[in-house]
């Protein structure tokens, strides 16, 4: 039997790692249809995503992962020292593996597999899923093959520039497939059943609050701060992020105190919605969330109407130039944090939820913004390169 050998690197967050699963999963319906062993391993370091790896039968061979910084600080010293060890990992465990093909998401600890990918010229895909792209694909693009955008505009910063490391132009063949979601978001469940499956009313309006795979500090504390007048009109569903849940919980346990249990009954919030995130977006009348573009793909795969409140620290601002070049279709109205306040969140929230006509075109704007089908077309440009 004939045996197909597929490295994949990125890391960092959900938004990394999630796509990854994707792409594999689409990997191994080729070959299970063509007769064909599939041998997929993940050089890198998932982190907290571990089970997500295991869960798509991927191998998993470790890497130290280090992180580029495009500031000062004196820890890019020390991740320089990580990623020459990371460099000789990769170059070692990859010499027995010896793939057909490579592909790289991005993200810490990937430049290093990258880099001893193209020393051995083995050949490479990129996928850069936001609208700027990070400097890891930037470097990793002028190594690559196939260069796969999920933004249109991500194009300028691959196709202009010198020959600089950090940039500059690429040879390799360019486009715009989309961004890889989660494999269960593709099972439609109703809007009603799913506002009954966490206990909610299924004819009340349900704002979904979404702070991306960490979770969101400043989205969090708005939503404590106006908890009151928020549930007055809504119900609400809360992610609050893994490591701020128990600071959260403590705020929400003393500000709620005396709160009626009717208002109570209307809010719901969780630390991290995993098994049940597909319930949680089918849910929504409207999700406000981070503008990564893991969450904006999500949010427009379900077509949902959004409010994005880019996180202002992002690197190269990318989270502000993916929620203005989403919100150019139509499907989101974009807050930024800085003027994230009670009149102006509830004038955009109002206007959406009371006003079929307005809703209607943001679903419309969301669904022609979504292209089904990116896992797939991924992987035919990695099987692509394998059978060349």
């Amino acid at each position: 039997m004939r045996k197909l050998r597929i490295l994949l690197t990125g890391g960092g967050t959900g938004g990394h790692i999630y796509p990854i699963a994707a792409v594999a999963q689409q990997l191994r319906v080729w070959v299970e249809k063509n007769g064909i062993e599939p041998d997929l391993r993940y050089f890198g370091d998932p982190g907290e995503y571990r089970a997500v790896i295991e869960k798509a039968k991927i191998r998993i061979v470790k890497i130290a992962a280090s992180k580029m910084r495009r500031y000062f600080s004196f820890l890019n010293f020390l991740d320089f020292f990580k990623f020459l060890f990371g460099f000789c990992q990769a170059l070692f465990k990859i010499y027995f593996f010896m793939p057909d093909a490579a592909f790289s998401k991005g993200g810490p600890g990937s430049l290093a597999v990258v880099f001893a990918c193209r020393l051995y010229q083995i050949p490479l895909v990129v996928h850069e899923s936001d609208a700027v792209p990070g400097l890891t694909n930037k470097i990793s693009a002028r190594r690559a093959r196939i260069v796969d955008l999920a933004f249109l505009s991500a194009a300028q910063y691959l196709s202009s520039g010198g020959g600089s490391a950090f940039g500059g132009k690429t040879k390799a063949k360019v486009n715009v497939v989309g961004n890889p979601v989660r494999e269960e978001l593709e099972a439609e469940i109703p809007v009603g059943q799913a506002k009954s499956s966490f206990g909610f009313n299924p004819q009340r309006p349900l704002i979904l609050f979404l702070g991306g795979s960490q979770g969101s500090s400043r989205i969090n504390d708005f939503v404590i701060e106006n908890l009151e007048s928020l549930l007055n009109k809504y119900q609400i569903l809360h992610q609050t992020g893994k490591d701020k849940f128990q600071e959260y919980k403590m705020q929400y346990d003393f500000i709620t105190e005396n709160f009626p249990p009717p208002i109570i009954a209307n809010y719901k919030f969780f630390d991290y919605l995993d098994q049940n995130f597909n319930e949680a977006l089918s849910s929504a009348d409207l999700v406000v969330s981070r503008a990564g573009a893991g969450a904006i793909f999500e949010i427009a795969s379900k077509g949902k109407p959004a409010i994005l409140i880019p996180f202002p620290d992002a690197a190269a601002d990318h989270q502000k130039e993916n929620a203005y070049r989403y919100a150019e279709g139509g499907g989101a109205v974009v807050i930024e944090e800085e003027n994230l306040l009670p009149s102006i969140f509830l004038s955009q929230a109002e206007k959406i939820l009371n006003n079929p006509d307005v809703k209607e075109k943001m679903i419309a704007g969301a669904k022609d913004f979504y292209q089904p089908g990116a896992a797939g077309r991924i992987a035919s440009h990695i099987l692509e390169l394998w059978q060349s």
